[in-house]
């Protein structure tokens, strides 16, 4: 009855799709061409090697034990206890690294969806149970054993190194990542538009095959990661993140789960669109990669400080649209527009201390930044726009963001459980990881020219309206659609799913492992726990 209990689980917490959970079944599909007892082998000796793994060990419907602990793996164990008894016996290996773990290389992969998909199969007399007594799931009161031919990850240490060098070899041939005929504008082609550098494809712009030759100097999580140990073997690692070419099996970030002050949502500073300010802000430390002396200006976090810096930008020319006045909507690039007034401005953006690197003391900051006073999450929501970029690994904030009534502007190489419900241009805007669009961007949405009375007479001929009404249309549908599928009981019911997923990937009889009942029972639970009517839609003749 498991499957039965997990569409109660959802209807009960007012899940807002019940079919959507893209994400797991991408994540798992891969694993349907590996033998079930290999799996359940390989979690259970991840966890029992010293590499960054910890385990949860479910037996009996309830959390059993607990290795190799960390507050990843405790907090985690906190959220499955709500919904244990529904779940069949499991080790689920858990990464306890900021990066994530495993990049099979793309022709491996291949082969093993070929396999998952000549093996597909829906059978008739499928039963809503899971197998019990299952081997090879870890001994409590035995040694784990040797790693054998079909169970060793093979990890290798990679920290500091160019991730791209292994990322690649997870890319289709045809990729800009693998085809050197491909010149960094082929690749720009195919995600970003002509017109002010904008992104059009999201999903492209965070993709590695696509944009890793562009940025692979420029994202420390690329070029000085601080923990890297990868595997190119598929090994079954839950992660709370990745980048697309791995094969980690994402969750829901344990700091959501936590209620972490620094990233959970407070209103109490976030004011109606009309009172806040013309202003994006951005704040943290300077996280990412390794700093030393000589890679530190290439790290993201810092070019993102540097590129909004009024000083900085004083002598430089960037490019944006400008709007002609008299034909509303027709635009074209303007190459020669000088930031630094507009900078000082419109942008709040710096660092708040140095953190990450060697010397531990960051010496070659000392000349560099003025650091600002921190200021809270909830502070941040006085702006109108609010940036979100990378650290060592996604960012925490992003979800708080989506919840406010502020605009998020997003730019990041990273996946999260939530991403395919998400959709740029309707609920935040995406920004290139190199920033070159970001004027084009803030331009936009505040207007400069006529509409920004007060900017140096070096842009006099540029103009762009001010588009404040699409700014705030745009945060209201990301407010509203968070409300509804990044819940708290949207995290409970895809953490609920995905493990009984896993529990079908690595049961023996997995082929037979499905609903089973002929839908009455279902019938019967709707009659008596009718769809609760969706909230109405936005009215935007109030705007």
């Amino acid at each position: 009855m498991a499957l039965f209990q997990w569409y109660k689980y959802a209807r009960e917490r007012n899940v807002h799709n019940i079919d959507d959970f893209e994400q797991i079944m991408d994540d798992l599909r891969p694993f349907w061409a590996i033998d079930p007892k290999v799996i359940r082998k390989m979690a259970a000796k991840l966890q029992n090697d010293a590499e960054g793994i910890a385990g949860i060990h479910i037996r009996n419907k309830k959390v059993s034990k607990l290795t190799n602990q960390s507050w990843r793996s405790e907090t985690l164990a906190q959220l499955i206890s709500r919904f244990v008894e529904y779940l069949p016996d499991m080790d689920i290996a858990v990464n306890r690294l900021d990066q994530p773990r495993v990049v099979v290389p793309f022709e491996d992969l291949q082969e093993l969806l070929a396999i998952e998909l000549r093996s597909r199969t829906m059978r008739p007399d499928a039963r809503d149970a899971f197998t019990e007594n299952m081997e090879h799931l870890l001994g409590f009161d035995e040694p784990p054993g040797d790693w054998d031919d079909s169970t060793n990850p093979e990890w290798f240490p990679y920290p500091g190194k160019q991730y791209m060098d292994i990322a690649k070899l997870a890319c289709p041939p045809d990729s800009p990542a693998r085809n050197e005929a491909l010149t960094i504008a082929d690749a720009d082609a195919r995600y970003k538009h002509q017109l002010g550098g904008l992104v059009t494809n999201f999903n492209l712009s965070t993709d590695l095959c696509t944009v890793g030759p562009a940025i692979k100097d420029q994202h420390g999580f690329l070029f000085s990661a601080s923990s890297m140990i990868a595997s190119q073997r598929l090994v079954p690692v839950f992660s709370e993140c990745k980048v697309n070419v791995n094969n980690d099996i994402l969750f829901p970030a344990n700091m959501y789960i936590l209620k972490d002050p620094r990233y959970m949502y407070d209103p109490t500073y976030d004011c109606e669109w009309e009172d806040k300010a013309d202003t994006l802000i951005w704040r943290s430390v300077t996280s990412g990669g390794v700093q030393v002396e000589d890679n530190w200006w290439r790290m993201h976090r810092q070019r993102l400080v540097m590129f909004t810096n009024s000083t900085l930008m004083g002598d430089k020319a960037v490019r944006i649209l400008t709007e002609s006045p008299e034909e509303k909507g027709r635009y074209e690039n303007f190459h020669g527009f000088q930031p630094s007034a507009f900078a000082t401005k419109h942008f709040d953006v710096g660092f708040t201390e140095a953190w990450g690197c060697i010397p531990r003391d960051c010496p070659f900051y000392k000349d560099v930044w003025t650091f600002k006073e921190p200021i809270t999450l909830s502070e941040q929501f006085k702006d109108k726009f609010l940036v979100d970029v990378d650290g060592h690994s996604f960012s925490g904030r992003w979800r708080a963001f989506l919840f406010s009534k502020s605009l998020g502007i997003k730019a990041t190489i990273f996946r999260e459980w939530h991403d395919s419900r998400l959709f740029a241009w309707r609920h935040f805007i995406p920004l290139d990881n190199r920033y070159d669009d970001l004027y084009s961007i803030m331009t936009y949405f505040i207007g400069i020219g006529k509409t920004n009375p007060g900017d140096n007479s070096a842009n006099n001929d540029v103009y762009v309206r001010k588009h404040d009404v699409e700014g705030k249309k745009i945060a209201m549908q990301g407010r509203h659609w968070a409300q509804r599928v990044l819940r708290d009981e949207d995290i409970e019911i895809y953490m609920f799913r995905l493990l009984l997923e896993y529990g079908r990937i690595i049961d023996d009889n997995r082929d037979e492992i499905g609903y089973s009942g002929d839908g009455s029972e279902l019938d019967d639970f709707d009659k008596e726990h009718p769809i609760p009517e969706s909230p109405p839609p936005l009215n935007w003749t109030s705007i």
